[in-house]
């Protein structure tokens, strides 16, 4: 059990999936959390069912101003800051129901980039004053198995994730000397609204689903806790050596490449 106990932890796109479920097991442990998200009835009855070692702020990560005015309410409301968790995002079926690159369109790939790749450098830089004064500062950034992996029909946010893989090796590079720590954790398909849409957006969703399980060595879909854990467990005084790394949480996904029949004999 990763011990969280007395951090301050601020969480992008908090209100739900994973973002949710790590703001559960955070306060669960000991730690405070500020919940981050442009839903905000869901975001303030989250806050309300944590109790009071959760608050939540509006942050929309598409938005600059909105960053700073988020970071600065929430570290005000914890009186400092210990861990910045980019776990906000979005996936080409959420903006878009036309996802091949002829029909994609460039607002809708700024938009992609703007809420997972340049909102996660905004908030590091916002957040940079307060994570100094932490004793156990850290960043936890999202990426993806589709920072590394082809999938279909996720053009923009494979590779707005592939860029948060190494925006995150960068700032752990730039940051070393004020020991922040910056790691980023790459999950497979996660229990999640996000997930549920993309399988929706297929021609047909039960056989995509099918075709997903059977590239998982673990054979069964993530949940929001299996990556909660994980979050945890990186901001932890016990991952102190644990830096600039791209962590996998993927059922094995990417451990492997074969037929099913071949998996299975």
């Amino acid at each position: 059990m990763s011990d969280v106990s007395g951090l301050r932890f601020l969480i992008t796109g908090g209100a739900s999936g994973i973002g949710a479920e790590t703001a559960r097991l955070a306060a669960a442990r000991g730690a405070t959390v500020v919940i981050a998200d442009i839903a905000d009835d869901a975001g303030r009855r989250l806050a309300a069912e944590i109790g009071p070692r959760a608050d939540y702020v509006r942050g929309d990560m598409s938005d600059p101003a909105s960053i700073t005015e988020m970071v600065e309410r929430a570290t005000a409301l914890m009186g400092g800051l210990d861990v910045l968790h980019n776990n906000a995002g979005v996936a080409d079926a959420v903006v878009s129901r036309t996802l091949g690159i002829e029909d994609f369109g460039s607002e809708e790939w700024d938009r992609v980039h703007a809420v997972n790749l340049r909102g996660p450098y905004l908030a590091a830089r916002a957040a940079l004053p307060y994570l100094r004064r932490s004793e156990n500062p850290s960043i936890i950034n999202a990426a993806s198995i589709a920072a590394g992996l082809a999938r279909p029909h996720t053009l923009a946010y494979a590779a707005s994730k592939a860029g948060v893989a190494q925006l995150t090796r960068s700032l752990a590079l730039e940051l070393a000397p004020d020991g922040i720590r910056v790691n980023c954790y790459a999950p497979g398909m996660i229990e999640t609204e996000m997930a549920s849409r993309y399988i929706a957006s297929r021609p047909d969703p039960e056989a995509t689903r099918r075709d997903v399980l059977a590239n998982y060595l673990s054979r069964s879909i993530g949940k929001p806790r299996d990556v909660a854990e994980v979050v945890c467990f990186l901001a932890s005084p016990a991952a102190a050596f644990v830096n600039g790394a791209v962590w996998s949480v993927d059922g094995g996904f990417t451990a492997w490449k074969a037929t099913g029949s071949e998996l299975e004999s």
